[in-house]
């Protein structure tokens, strides 16, 4: 079933989905869909190749859990 959200867009950012919208011949909310729809599937996931990659690496393997035990125990620090 179809969600209605809300976005809060600055006029630089509105215009650039405008524009990329009607080049594409769509309208804003479809666009808005679909770009998102394609980062989350093209960037935001980890093929099974690169995760294959990653479980292979020890060292990153071995980073990765130094990260989770260093957030765990609060030793870090947010930038931004």
């Amino acid at each position: 079933m179809s969600k209605t959200v809300t976005i809060r867009l600055d006029d630089e950012t509105y215009q650039m989905i405008r524009h990329a919208a009607a080049g594409e011949m769509r309208s804003i909310a479809n666009f808005i869909e679909y770009a998102t729809v394609s980062y989350l599937t093209e960037e935001a996931l980890v093929s099974d190749e690169e995760m294959g990659e990653i479980l292979s690496d020890a060292e990153v393997l071995k980073n990765l859990k130094q990260a989770r035990s260093d957030v765990a125990a609060r030793r870090y620090t947010r930038v931004g």
